[in-house]
């Protein structure tokens, strides 16, 4: 499948996606202005405070790691069942594949653009999770992707941790 093929399907899927998708993707959209992606400096998290819970940064690093949690959502955390900050993609993705997660924060990379996922996904414990995913392209330089915003929508919110009772209220709006 060509690359302008998959930016059209991802148009498409941020489109039908869950109106927080939309939202994020629109603001990401104006931070980026004439350029083709914004920089972190341009996003203001007071501006998405309603949708922090679901972002997460990772950092692009010029190593094997080559994409670390900078900064994970408290119900990403929850779904999770464990805080991967600091860790790499590669050691601590969510989802039933490792390549295919590797191969989307490649590609954001890669083309500098948008990635949108929706659907259901085997966790790595197995459990069925649906969301809404939507990875967008930062960079400081504007020419190099050195971080990439995820935010997460989720239809079936399946915490893993026992005191994330209270963030199950908070998703179901």
């Amino acid at each position: 499948m060509s690359e302008e093929v998959i930016a059209e399907e991802t148009q498409r899927r941020i489109q039908a996606a869950h109106p927080s998708i939309v939202a994020i993707t629109a603001y990401w959209r104006e931070k980026a202005g004439q350029r083709s992606m914004p920089s972190r400096a341009d996003i203001d998290p007071v501006d998405l405070k309603s949708h922090l819970p679901g972002i997460s940064l990772v950092d692009v690093v010029p190593d094997a790691r080559r994409f670390v949690y900078r900064l994970v959502g408290t119900y990403q955390v929850a779904q999770r069942g464990a805080d991967p900050t600091g860790r790499s993609v590669l050691e601590a993705y969510y989802a039933a594949d490792r390549e295919e997660t590797v191969g989307i924060y490649e590609y954001v990379v890669r083309t500098k653009r948008p990635f949108c996922y929706s659907g259901p996904y085997n966790a790595p414990d197995g459990l069925i999770e649906d969301e809404d995913i939507v990875f967008l392209p930062l960079s400081d330089n504007g020419r190099d992707v050195n971080m990439v915003l995820v935010y997460a929508h989720s239809r079936i919110f399946n915490p893993r941790d026992e005191a994330s009772f209270i963030l199950r209220r908070g998703q179901e709006s």
